[in-house]
């Protein structure tokens, strides 16, 4: 008989690890509680529109995800590469220059408006003193830290290091992990080229992956249930159940790919999972709050994402350079902050006019809609101890982005988890 491995979440993780084991001739079965694949990563209706439940940029260096969705069909032209540009109007534009690595970067920032020769030789200088160290720092640090110690001016401080490391580990810089974010560093600026160009989806981000991998896996013969909620797992006669709506049962391994507190109680049952469980509930989360303002045709930005400092708004999107329609912007507030303690009315308000300060007076927007993730990812602290992806229950794995590795919660972080957890299985088979 085939080994027959069911995979708790229809997120990227999840689909990473069931396509990955379904492409070694391993049966897979894929439960999702909601009736949209895609994690915290999907695609939400408002008004007819369909949006995505937040900002997810992609990069070159993101190897595994593209070579996943190279695998299940997904056509190249879904995604458009533009070089690396960080924009904030009337304070700075950096845009990478195309040529071979070092010297896109290099001559980017020789030709960045708003930098001075100082905050030039400051970013040379980081990226020497990370390649120096290989990428460790040994003992972990805050990227505040790291910046101070590599003599970061305050410009570059403020309108390059600390807004890509919001990006991409969602932490503020006075909290954030310094060796992960050396990491993203690693792998993006300090790798070829191409690694640091942006990677623009043309399509929403359940149909981006998600749906794709979820067709294929029904052509080669597996399945995906969604809107199946899976409320606890038992062994019995050495083989494992799953509760739910059904009753589903005979799998051999089981991996959980769902968000961290949504898998404490699917380990609950389980007394030698004591110290995930302590790993788990230490974890601390932060937010993203997006909001959408669909406007006329008429308003465009001047890149597809803008940087914006001095309110709320830390970064500003034009979904129409994403394949939305014209008219469409998003406004993003990452990590936790002061605007939390305003009512979303009030929020609102408060967008709009940043907006209007950066664009001139504009007509009221044709809708707005507000989307909160509360724990939209883990808070990516230094020392942080996340936990394996093989537990202490034989059989029982874990798939996320908040598993232990070298990334903090992106895509990219949950699609190599996902794959990583597979090959674990299928060594253990």
């Amino acid at each position: 008989m085939k080994p027959e491995i069911a995979i708790i979440g229809g997120g990227y993780a999840g689909l990473a690890c069931a396509v990955t084991l379904a492409r070694a001739d391993v049966r897979v079965t894929v439960f999702e509680s909601s009736r949209v694949l895609g994690g915290r990563a999907r695609v939400v209706e408002k008004d007819g529109s369909r949006i995505d439940n937040g900002q997810h940029i992609m990069i070159g260096a993101y190897s595994q995800t593209l070579q996943l969705m190279r695998q299940v069909g997904v056509s190249p032209k879904w995604l458009e590469t533009r070089p690396l540009t960080m924009h904030y109007p009337g304070r700075m534009h950096l845009k990478a220059a195309n040529l071979p690595s070092p010297l896109h970067l290099a001559v980017g920032l020789l030709r960045a408006s708003g930098l001075d020769w100082k905050d030039r030789f400051a970013a040379a200088r980081l990226i020497r003193y990370l390649k120096k160290r290989k990428w460790q720092l040994g003992a972990d640090k805050p990227v505040t830290n790291l910046l101070l110690d590599a003599g970061q001016t305050l410009r570059l401080r403020e309108l390059l290091w600390e807004p890509l490391c919001i990006a991409a580990l969602n932490t503020p810089p006075r909290r954030a992990s310094a060796q992960i974010f050396a990491n993203v560093l690693r792998d993006s600026l300090g790798a070829g080229a191409s690694a640091s160009e942006l990677l623009l989806p043309r399509v929403d981000l359940s149909e981006l992956f998600p749906v794709p991998a979820a067709r294929w896996l029904a052509m080669h013969g597996h399945r995906v249930s969604t809107l199946d909620q899976i409320k606890g797992i038992r062994i019995e006669d050495g083989v494992f159940w799953l509760d739910g709506g059904p009753k589903w049962a005979g799998f051999h391994h089981v991996v959980i790919a769902t968000a961290p507190y949504h898998a404490l109680p699917l380990i609950e049952p389980f007394p030698e999972l004591a110290r995930l469980r302590q790993q788990i509930e230490a974890l601390e989360y932060e937010p993203i709050l997006t909001t959408y303002l669909a406007y006329d045709e008429s308003v465009r930005l001047p890149e597809p994402m803008i940087g914006m400092s001095g309110g709320h708004i830390q970064w500003l999107f034009d979904r129409a350079q994403f394949g939305g329609p014209p008219g469409l912007l998003a406004a993003v507030i990452s990590a936790h902050g002061p605007h939390e303690a305003l009512d979303k009315a009030e929020l609102e308000v408060l967008i709009q006019e940043e907006i209007h300060t950066l664009l001139g007076r504009l007509p009221p927007p044709q809708w707005i809609k507000t989307i909160v993730e509360k724990r939209a990812t883990f808070a990516c602290k230094p020392g942080l101890d996340r936990p394996s992806h093989r537990t202490a229950v034989p059989g029982l794995w874990l798939a996320g982005d908040y598993v232990a590795g070298d990334y903090p919660a992106t895509l990219e972080g949950a699609t190599r988890s996902g794959v990583r957890t597979a090959l674990a299985v299928l060594a253990s088979l």
